[in-house]
């Protein structure tokens, strides 16, 4: 039988949480609702959690500071923050503190459930980021090397470039957040590096446009998905 999910979900609203573990718990996952952040983190010291949901305003010890204490115990463990806040520095500052995802009250438990499975699929798969070589369609991307392969022909990649190819390629067909390639790549999500970004986007487009099964969608409000129809093929 396979294992459930176990999920740590902090949220001060009781009835709120109370929903959201009872969906959570019929849609398959053992979810556990703490209402407040210094529960949330006694709670994580003593228990193994596969994800954890938090929001952000919470008494005693609030979302952010949560997730770095969180992350000073376990740094792969994935985190959504639920909040009430939409303003971008917030939103920032969580995927700085290294959240995988934020949703705005409201939201529909449905779409928090698909972001939820999205992220676990991601980090319980495969591990393609450390490969040192992908093969996406008819192309062959030599990450060390920084060059791809098209047949006989070779293109020689800028270090950007391939940075950029790289982390489409782990997230190959789900949705590379810009936030993440931001601060993975430029350090800062400024606006100027976000334009940057663009710019190379676009020519990673014209780099991969001699297979026409490829492409690099932008996907509003979020970030980029690398469409490959068969999947990508990681060689470590």
């Amino acid at each position: 039988m396979e294992t459930k999910q176990h999920i740590l979900l902090c949220e001060d609203d009781e009835s709120l949480g109370m929903l959201l573990r009872e969906y959570l718990q019929a849609k398959g996952y053992e979810a556990e609702l703490y209402l407040d952040g210094e529960a949330g983190y006694k709670a994580f010291a003593t228990s193994h959690f596969d994800m954890c949901v938090l929001d952000v305003m919470m008494p005693k010890k609030d979302g952010f500071t949560l997730a770095q204490e969180i992350r000073a115990m376990n740094a792969d463990v994935p985190i959504i923050f639920l909040t009430a806040k939409n303003l971008k520095e917030d939103i920032f500052e969580g995927f700085r503190i290294g959240a995988d995802d934020y949703l705005t009250k409201p939201f529909s438990m449905d779409e928090l459930v698909f972001r939820m499975e999205a992220i676990l699929r991601r980090v319980k798969g495969p591990k393609v980021q450390n490969a040192t070589q992908y093969v996406l369609g008819k192309f062959v991307f030599d990450t060390q090397r920084q060059i791809l392969f098209f047949g006989n022909e070779q293109e020689k990649l800028t270090t950007k470039e391939s940075e950029l190819l790289g982390l489409l390629c782990a997230h190959a067909n789900d949705v590379l957040l810009r936030e993440l390639a931001l601060k993975t790549i430029w350090i800062d999500d400024n606006y100027f590096n976000a334009r940057s970004m663009d710019v190379y986007i676009t020519k990673l487009r014209k780099h991969l446009k001699a297979d026409p099964s490829l492409e690099i969608n932008n996907v509003h409000g979020r970030g980029y998905k690398l469409i490959v129809p068969n999947g990508v093929i990681a060689k470590e």
